[in-house]
């Protein structure tokens, strides 16, 4: 009698404990071993190191272009030059002379994108914090504004992107091998020809479509001559201060633009601390059931892969300069013609989200909340866009509200570098004011 009592007592303990175990929270311990566990069952090569990011000083081991080796000279000159507003010397208006830069777009506190929703560099005025009151010179008109018509993307881990643009337009080896005959119908994509790779080949077009100057009266005015015999000396003087060899200089910094310090690289790394509970769990969602890894698979968390998940185009919010009929709004087919292409696009990158504000290529969400809501119901919103042409792998994921609250928190915190203004320069050689140099601009930025 006594000891079937013991017997059932004890069986109803197991039962309880067991209950207890299934319902409580699991460790920090727990979580690191079941996150590891999902990232070596997805990485490429079954290793946490596959996603680990360089450090940005350690030229050898970041990916480059063959015909455009890194050095830290080169990768100095280009620093200095994508910063300095004094080689804005075409500007549509002469107002607009002196005021801007490459940066002007693409803002470090903003993930080396925009701070507003759209870039302004000729024609724009103000800057805010991060670049977010940005906004057009009232002494321009709309077609006289150098602005995209399409969100510029971030330049944080440009390193890992073969062919550059949301359409993958620029570079002419990788997923732009078979394309060859549509890059003579435009002057931009002709440029493949030289066989560089996408952001150098991006860049030689930039530089010109973006009104900046380069030549050598105006290199020995702001002394950058000196750097440019150092750097390209084995390149003919008479070619040696050019758009061109600009453009690799320009090139070889952005491919520094590393966000090795962001608390899943140091997590991958080794410091099991550097993830908190909340970014743990949101990561293991990223791997596992919100599919994410699905697109997001390569170093920088993007890929070589372009989908149609129906969202809306720029000219579809109140804007500059858009129009219905541009063809950057049919994404990867504006680029190659072909109408299975139609309407998609690029899988950027998604590192330092924080300070985004607008996403997607027509800057249709405002938060990372917004984006991860799309993502989770996965319902188009763009009528433009066939049904039969949207992304297979754009479905429903079914993530209750804890579950979006851990994603956001990892996409948030756990992919954000806080010091990315270790790659902006303290000054530039014209001693202008950057990343804008107009007079409201001056003002946000404490230049006077």
């Amino acid at each position: 009698m006594k000891i079937g009592f013991v017997a059932t007592s004890i069986l109803g303990l197991i039962v309880v404990l067991n209950a207890c175990t299934k319902d409580r929270m699991p460790t920090l311990v727990e979580l690191d071993n079941q996150l590891e566990n999902s990232i070596q069952g997805k990485s490429p090569n079954g290793t946490l190191d596959f996603y680990v990011l360089p450090n940005e000083n350690d030229l050898h081991l970041i990916p480059q272009d063959p015909k455009n080796p890194l050095t830290p000279q080169k990768v100095e000159l280009g620093k200095l030059m994508y910063h300095d507003t004094g080689l804005g010397q075409d500007p549509m208006k002469e107002a607009g002379r002196g005021t801007y830069s490459c940066a002007s777009c693409h803002v470090s506190e903003a993930g080396f994108r925009p701070g507003n929703f759209q870039g302004i560099a000729d024609g724009g005025v103000n800057f805010g914090i991060g670049g977010e009151d940005r906004v057009k010179n009232t002494l321009y008109s709309d077609d006289e504004l150098d602005v995209q018509s399409a969100r510029p993307l971030s330049m944080v881990n440009v390193a890992y992107v073969s062919n550059t643009f949301w359409n993958g337009q620029f570079g002419g080896g990788n997923i732009n091998e078979g394309t060859e005959d549509v890059w003579d119908l435009r002057d931009d994509t002709e440029l493949n020809h030289l066989g560089f790779e996408g952001i150098e080949t991006q860049n030689m077009d930039g530089l010109i479509a973006h009104r900046i100057t380069i030549n050598k009266e105006l290199l020995d005015e702001y002394g950058y001559t000196f750097l440019f015999d150092q750097v390209f000396a084995d390149v003919p003087v008479e070619e040696r201060y050019t758009i061109k060899t600009a453009s690799l200089a320009f090139s070889a910094y952005i491919r520094t633009i590393l966000a090795n310090r962001a608390p899943f690289q140091d997590w991958l790394k080794g410091d099991r601390e550097a993830l908190g509970y909340e970014e743990k769990k949101g990561a293991i969602l990223f791997f596992e059931k919100a599919q994410c890894i699905q697109c997001h698979y390569n170093q920088n968390l993007g890929s070589s892969e372009f989908h149609a998940l129906g969202v809306t185009d720029m000219d579809q919010i109140p804007s500059y300069n858009t129009s219905p009929d541009d063809r950057r709004n049919l994404g990867r087919g504006g680029f190659t013609l072909q109408p299975e292409d139609n309407y998609r696009f690029k899988v950027p990158g998604i590192y330092n989200l924080q300070g985004a504000n607008f996403f997607f290529h027509g800057a249709s969400k405002t938060s990372i909340r917004d984006l991860v809501e799309y993502k989770n119901a996965a319902q188009s919103e763009n009528s433009r866009v066939p049904q039969d042409l949207i992304s297979s792998k754009f479905k429903p994921i079914g993530l209750t509200e804890e579950e979006k609250y851990h994603l956001i928190a990892f996409l948030e915190n756990g992919l954000q570098d806080p010091d990315l203004k270790r790659y902006v320069p303290t000054s530039v050689l014209s001693g202008n004011c950057f990343p804008n140099a107009d007079e409201a601009s001056q003002l946000d930025l404490g230049c006077n």
